[in-house]
């Protein structure tokens, strides 16, 4: 049952409305308020800003009338998770559960990236063929990554429209479960309980094949679960972080078995740098490119207090499976939800109940206006590639918006979710500072691959609001 949002009711209270009149003032039937209050709905994205002026609270405080109260350890933000451990290795039900115990803090520590590069690369060797290890060299300084990819797949420079992003569902292909992990599994679980991080029984894209070049972003993905990986792949990390292999040689022992994706559960996301243009301005300089880096909350799955470009999110489908296939449909989803304040479109949590919620009239303020007219927003995949830390592949993109008009009219109300501790801008015309970031060790590995991608590819066609410092990619 869902829990009743006293905090948001006292408010109504305290601005002197009742269900009815507060619904009168926001054009909503008085049914809609009393099942916001009643913790089954929540507002649509236009309506946050209404509702915080007529109760007289900042939106940021509003919202916060609407979370759930953390979970208890082993609570309901892992039922999903514990359930399918069960049935994987064939426990009676509440097995998994019984036997977390949550612990004081997180054990693993922070990796460094070049340090997870060079064991990865050690364990696997020197790549064959055309494949090689993703690196760059900037200003003397080299960098490395443990992404596999090949020399045409760091050059696609390919709009991300419907002729051209043409990903598409093969829809009776599942991947089987495993139950060979259940150990750390279950340390898994326990750490998550302990951090509140969210691993929702939600469908993922596996991809199945891969077909990308110049221009071109094609293949064929299946679904699995996201507990599936949580409690398969993606232990892979946390494995890697207390430098053990047991999992690893199991699971992924190969770049052979790297590149078979039908033959493992190969999740992946999307990821990309955003720019987004600025007019000239008295204190700040030039008319530049703001670029925006993350860092990565504890809540999150991987990546915990590392570096990365935002938008960044898993691919998969929010509501239609076929139709959300296109990587560019992952990407419209995670700017709403990660920029542009749509927690309705959050994939964390376990309900949707919006019939298309990507409908033009659910979009936010912002996409509403970057989608009103072509040539606002230019989205691209800018490279692709496998992370060897748990065999996700990565399409790496640049979300550029063009129309300088939007910072001032925007600007305030671009804000990171909760996935996000800190968010961090940069100016593309700031040589020394883009050069220091680059080199953070901070950074995740598919985060630092997204990054120099989109940042060459908008040094091409920046014009004189880029300068940045030269980058020799290395592949």
């Amino acid at each position: 049952m869902a829990e009743r949002r006293e905090a948001l009711i006292l408010a109504r209270e305290d601005a002197g409305h009742t269900q009815e009149t507060l619904a009168a003032v926001l054009g909503v039937d008085r049914t809609t308020v009393a099942r916001w209050e009643s913790g089954g709905h929540r507002p649509l994205p236009h309506q946050w800003p209404e509702l915080g002026r007529v109760l007289g609270r900042p939106v940021a405080e509003v919202r916060t009338f609407f979370v759930q109260g953390a979970p208890e350890a082993g609570g309901s933000a892992l039922t999903s998770a514990f359930e399918w451990l069960d049935k994987s290795a064939g426990w009676a039900a509440g097995t998994a559960r019984r036997a977390v115990r949550p612990k004081s803090g997180r054990e693993r520590q922070i990796g460094r990236r070049a340090e997870e590069a060079e064991v990865l690369r050690q364990f696997y060797g020197t790549p064959e063929g055309e494949h090689c290890y993703f690196g760059a060299e900037v200003g003397g300084e080299l960098v490395t990554t443990s992404v596999v990819t090949r020399p045409d797949w760091i050059n696609l420079r390919c709009s991300l429209d419907a002729q051209r992003d043409v990903l598409v569902l093969e829809a009776r292909v599942a991947a089987e479960q495993r139950a060979g992990t259940t150990d750390a599994a279950l340390a898994r679980l326990a750490e998550a309980a302990t951090a509140d991080v969210r691993i929702a029984d939600r469908p993922l894209y596996r991809l199945l094949d891969v077909d990308v070049c110049a221009g071109h972003v094609g293949g064929t993905v299946g679904t699995t679960s996201f507990v599936e990986y949580a409690l398969g792949p993606d232990l892979l990390e946390r494995e890697l972080a207390a430098g053990e292999t047991q999992l690893r040689s199991e699971l992924l022992p190969d770049l052979a078995g790297v590149l078979d994706v039908r033959s493992r559960l190969c999740a992946g996301g999307v990821l990309a740098l955003t720019a987004i243009a600025r007019p000239a301005d008295r204190l700040r300089g030039e008319a530049d490119y703001l670029l925006l880096v993350q860092e990565r909350s504890r809540h999150v799955v991987n990546g915990s207090g590392r570096l990365a470009v935002i938008p960044k999110g898993f691919h998969g489908p929010l509501a239609d499976q076929r139709g959300d296939a296109r990587i560019s449909a992952t990407l419209r989803r995670e700017l709403e939800e990660e920029l542009f304040g749509r927690d309705d479109v959050d994939t964390t949590t376990e309900v949707q109940r919006a019939a298309d919620p990507m409908h033009p009239t659910r979009l936010s303020e912002p996409m509403r206006w970057l989608t009103a007219e072509p040539g606002r927003m230019r989205m691209e995949c800018t490279g692709f590639g496998f992370n060897l830390v748990s065999g996700n592949y990565e399409f790496a993109a640049l979300v550029v918006i063009e129309d300088e008009e939007f910072w001032p009219r925007f600007g305030g109300v671009v804000e990171a979710n909760w996935e996000v501790s800190g968010l961090r801008q940069y100016s593309s015309l700031d040589r020394e500072l883009v050069g220091e970031l680059i080199t953070d060790e901070k950074w995740t590995n598919e985060g630092l691959f997204a990054f120099l991608l989109g940042l060459r590819r908008l040094s091409e066609i920046g014009g004189a609001r880029v300068s940045l410092p030269p980058i020799d990619l290395r592949c």
